[in-house]
């Protein structure tokens, strides 16, 4: 018999492509006109279109998404729940771990089936994961009770006639990426990173090089067709659509001689530049997760179970150091030694911050070639509240193709922490 109290991951997870958010740096990306609500309801869609589960068994959506970016962003996880075509009586929760929500929203779900409280034992099942829209907003701060034009601003659209020579508005992208705990940005915490671990600018470019190899090497023999769902673009209203089937970040020429050119962009004398940091990307991932009691009685395939998890936080000023810890949080409650993981998905938030987690990983015994074999945020974009899902679902299909047991995914996340998932390919 199955156990009561294991969480499976059903076979038929789908996400979308990752798509930059702008078309060589020079115009709107193809995913400019989503949502973030509308990408999660495209991969939940998709989702359920290839998941053998019958929409009426299902009881709750978890989604996780990092910040506000559209109008309809305030609905998240109840908005991409209608988009992906559940009816009104299912209830959805937004969850946000900054770059950890898609991994966070997984684990929550699989611990709301656990602890019992709110599981629907008629509707036994989940979906979880992430959704997130890059096209963040630009901003007008303070200026709700103040004098636009001839009238006090208390809501509504501004009239930027009525605005004061000067006035400009924030970018909320550009901001989000501050840490004020830390008074640096997340980029200048893995250029700490870098220092304290002695980790050199060819090094970054390897590791960088690396990852768009290796993500090309996939995508050209077909490795991830089974997980991402294509998804048709309308442009612009005179061309032709667009059928948008692959992460469209990874390089299909690149040199480390290129990538030594490039500079530094984020300290006078840093490491990391535009070739070894992740990509700004929109995309979405969903999945259906059970008790592996429930699956086997509605008679579902399991792809995965989830053996353990683990979040930890750390000193904010090397914030992409939070996997370490969290790591060995995740093995320690799955009872798993760091030298029996197969295969592991490591969020590259910046190629140093990887550098600097794959060396402690290697400590706890988890081989260093065998993270991210198929390539990672470096190459193929680093969309915040979808990443986690979209790594666990890369992890799984990776692991059911080349027949390995076990996985693990793991990520950085923007103030100092870290979140880990063990899965066990089934």
């Amino acid at each position: 018999m199955a156990n009561d109290t294991s969480i499976v991951i059903l076979d038929g997870g789908r996400r979308t492509p990752r798509a930059d958010i702008l078309v060589n740096n020079q115009s709107p990306g193809l995913f400019s006109r989503f949502t973030t609500t509308q990408l999660g309801g495209i991969a939940i869609e998709e989702t359920l279109a290839h998941t053998d589960v019958d929409p009426n068994l299902i009881g709750h959506v978890v989604m996780g998404m990092a910040t506000h970016s559209h109008r309809d962003s305030i609905y998240a996880a109840q908005g991409m729940k209608w988009r992906g075509g559940l009816g009104d009586d299912v209830p959805a929760l937004t969850v946000a771990r900054i770059c950890g929500s898609g991994a966070e929203a997984i684990a929550v779900g699989a611990e709301m089936m656990l602890a019992g409280m709110r599981h629907d034992r008629e509707r036994p099942f989940t979906v979880v994961g992430g959704g997130e829209s890059m096209q963040y907003p630009f901003i007008l701060y303070n200026w709700r009770g103040r004098k636009v034009g001839s009238a006090t601003q208390k809501y509504g659209p501004v009239d930027i006639k009525g605005l004061p020579p000067g006035t400009h508005l924030q970018d909320s992208l550009l901001m989000g990426l501050y840490d004020p705990a830390a008074g640096m940005a997340m980029a200048n915490t893995a250029e700490e990173l870098g220092r304290r671990y002695e980790i050199t600018r060819e090094q970054a470019d390897e590791f960088g090089y690396r990852s768009h190899v290796n993500a090309k090497q996939a995508r050209d023999n077909g490795w991830f067709d089974e997980e991402i769902e294509p998804v048709t673009v309308q442009t612009d209203a005179t061309d032709a659509p667009v059928e948008v089937r692959y992460d469209n970040h990874i390089f299909d020429t690149i040199s480390l001689a290129k990538m030594a050119r490039l500079r530094a962009a984020f300290e006078p004398g840093g490491i990391i530049t535009a070739g070894n940091a992740s990509a700004v990307v929109d995309g979405a991932a969903a999945m259906v997760i059970g008790k592996e009691s429930d699956a086997e009685q509605h008679g579902l395939k399991p792809l995965a179970r989830i053996l353990g998890m683990g979040v930890a936080a750390c000193d904010p000023h090397i914030m992409g150091w939070g996997p370490v810890p969290a790591v060995r949080q995740a093995l320690a409650n799955a009872g798993v030694a760091g030298q029996d993981i197969d295969h592991i998905e490591l969020n590259e938030a910046f190629a140093p911050q990887a550098l600097a987690c794959i060396r402690d990983f290697a400590e706890m015994g988890i081989d260093p070639e065998k993270v991210n074999p198929l390539g990672n945020a470096i190459a193929m974009g680093h969309p915040l509240g979808a990443t986690g899902a979209v790594l666990t679902l890369t992890c799984i299909y990776s692991m059911r193709r080349t027949k390995q047991r076990l996985g693990l995914v793991t990520m950085c996340i923007g103030g100092g922490q870290g979140i880990a998932l063990v899965l066990e390919s089934l």
